[in-house]
C-alpha cells in the first residue's frame, strides 16, 4: 500500500500535536499535496536552501524540519529572496515541507528529552509550564561531577559546531542537578532558579540576561552553559525519524513504509571562532 503525505501528516500531528505549539509559533504542513506519495522523508533542523537541495538530491518527497520557514509574515515569494527561493524550490521539486517546532519541544519524547539524554540525566521532569505546556526538562546526573567534566562530556555528546560550548561558572564547581532547554532559553532563568538546578544548558544566550543571572547567583548556582542552538536541537532528529517509521508501520489497517534520512548539513550559521579563552585564562592548557 502506497504511503501518502496525508498518512505521514496524520502520524506527525499525533506525535507532535500542533495545538501544543506556543501561540506565536507556526507549525504543521507548509507545502505539499496531501494525496502525493511519500517514499522518502528527510529530517533537518532548518529549512535552508542547502537543506532543500540535499533533500531533493536524495529523492525525498517530504522534508520535516524543526524550525519554521514562514514564522513571520512575508509579502513576496520571488526567488530574489531566500524565503521565496526556498518556497519555489519546494514546489518545483514536489517536495512537501512539515514543521514541528515548539510542539516538538514540549512533546514526550521530544527535543528536550533528547537533550536531557545527551546530558545523561535521570529522574527527568518538566522545567516549566507555559501556556499549559511543559517546557524544558530538569533532572539529575548519576553522580556529582565538576562543571568542567560535565561540559566536556556534553560537548562530546553533541554534534560538532564552530562555536563549541560556552560556560559561565568555575570549572571545578560541583554539579548534579541539571536543567535543559533546547534552542533559545534565556527567558526561563526564573524557572531554572526555582528548580534548584546547579547548571542550566540552553543556547542563544544574550549578554544581559546571563550577566543578570550570574549576578543574582552571587557566583554560585545555577551555572550557565550555552551549547549552541543547532547542536542542542539536532539531537531530536534521529528519534523523530524512528518514531515516524514505527507509527506508520504499526498504525491503521495496513503497514506503511517510508525511508528516512537525517540531514548531514550543519546549519549552525557560525563557521569559525578566533581567540577562545580556556578555563585557565589566556595561555591556559585546559
Amino acid at each position: 500500500m502506497e504511503t501518502t503525505l496525508a498518512d505521514v501528516v496524520r502520524v506527525l500531528d499525533d506525535l507532535y500535536p500542533p495545538s501544543t505549539a506556543q501561540s506565536w509559533d507556526q507549525v504543521g504542513l507548509v507545502a505539499g499535496d496531501l494525496s502525493q506519495p511519500v517514499r522518502r522523508i528527510h529530517f533537518a533542523v532548518d529549512p535552508t536552501l542547502a537543506v532543500v537541495e540535499e533533500a531533493r538530491a536524495l529523492g525525498a518527497d517530504l522534508l520535516v524540519t524543526h524550525h519554521p520557514l514562514l514564522l513571520r509574515g512575508i509579502h513576496s515569494v520571488a526567488t530574489t529572496g531566500a524565503k521565496g527561493a526556498t518556497v519555489t524550490a519546494l514546489v518545483v521539486n514536489d517536495l512537501a515541507l512539515y514543521v514541528a517546532h515548539t510542539n516538538a519541544d514540549v512533546a514526550s519524547p521530544g527535543v528536550n528529552d533528547a537533550l536531557a539524554q545527551a546530558c545523561g540525566l535521570t529522574e527527568v521532569e518538566p522545567l516549566a509550564v507555559v501556556e499549559g505546556q511543559a517546557l524544558g526538562r530538569v533532572g539529575r546526573l548519576p553522580a556529582p561531577t565538576s562543571l568542567a567534566e560535565f561540559t566536556a562530556a556534553l560537548y562530546a555528546a553533541l554534534p560538532p559546531s564552530a562555536g563549541g560550548v560556552r560556560v559561565a561558572g568555575p570549572p571545578g564547581a560541583r554539579v548534579e542537578r541539571v536543567a535543559v532547554m533546547g534552542g533559545a532559553g534565556d527567558d526561563l532563568f526564573d524557572h531554572v532558579r526555582a528548580s534548584g538546578a546547579d547548571v542550566y544548558v540552553t543556547a542563544d544566550l544574550r549578554h544581559h540576561p546571563v550577566l543578570e543571572a550570574r549576578e543574582e547567583a552571587r557566583g554560585g548556582t545555577p551555572y550557565v552553559v550555552d551549547a549552541g542552538h543547532w547542536a542542542t536541537e539536532s539531537l531530536w532528529l534521529e528519534g523523530a525519524a524512528e518514531r515516524v517509521r514505527t507509527a506508520l508501520a504499526t498504525g491503521g489497517d495496513a503497514a506503511l513504509k517510508v525511508e528516512t534520512h537525517i540531514s548531514t548539513l550543519r546549519t549552525d550559521p557560525w563557521d569559525f571562532v578566533v581567540g577562545a579563552e580556556s578555563p585557565d585564562g589566556p595561555g591556559g592548557t585546559s
